[in-house]
């Protein structure tokens, strides 16, 4: 797996997916894996395009569920074969749609993974509409547990603050994670 900073990738062909990705929960693997799967099938690299710190975590303050060192090694283990880190500071956040349009260019996604909430560039002005009058997109709908709630990293970020471990490693898809671990994640700032 290769590790990018924006605007560095350039590829003939690609099959992309772009997200916060806070935690990889089972939502973000499904998501991913699909994607890869498409890759495969079409023998292109598949690429992931990920923000460090997430946006929720720079504009929120809400707590850090995974470093993105972690990050990386889960997206290794998932398969990527590129992945784009962006730097998510002020200088990011102000990044007009059209320009991020040109970047994503660069990497000529045959097709573009995304959940149903998508939004990207300044002020979230970026939608799925958006990136379909320039690319082939898809969009997964987001997973539900037993209880028929969305996986979140919200909503994991909640049962963490709740105490509720056993539901938090179903829905973050793992089962090596032990006490300790799972009370840092909720503790972690950036």
């Amino acid at each position: 797996m290769e590790i990018h900073t924006q605007d560095t990738l350039q590829l003939s062909a690609s099959v992309l997916s772009i997200g916060a990705l806070d935690g990889i929960h089972r939502g973000h693997q499904a998501l991913l894996l699909k994607a890869k799967e498409r890759a495969e099938k079409l023998g292109v690299p598949f690429v992931v395009y990920t923000f460090d710190p997430p946006p929720k975590v720079f504009f929120k303050g809400c707590p850090l569920l995974m470093s993105v060192e972690e990050k990386l090694q889960r997206l290794e283990m998932l398969g990527a074969d590129h992945v784009i880190v962006g730097s998510f500071d002020e200088a990011f956040t102000k990044k007009e749609v059209p320009v991020f349009i040109e970047e994503l260019k660069e990497m000529n996604p045959i097709e573009i993974w995304e959940g149903p909430n998508f939004l990207f560039g300044k002020n979230r002005e970026g939608t799925i509409e958006v990136l379909r009058r320039y690319f082939k997109v898809e969009v997964l709908q987001p997973l539900t547990c037993e209880q028929g709630e969305m996986i979140s990293s919200s909503r994991i970020r909640k049962l963490l603050q709740q105490g509720n471990y056993p539901q938090v490693k179903k829905l973050l898809g793992v089962d090596c994670l032990t006490m300790p671990m799972l009370e840092n994640l909720y503790v972690r700032k950036i």
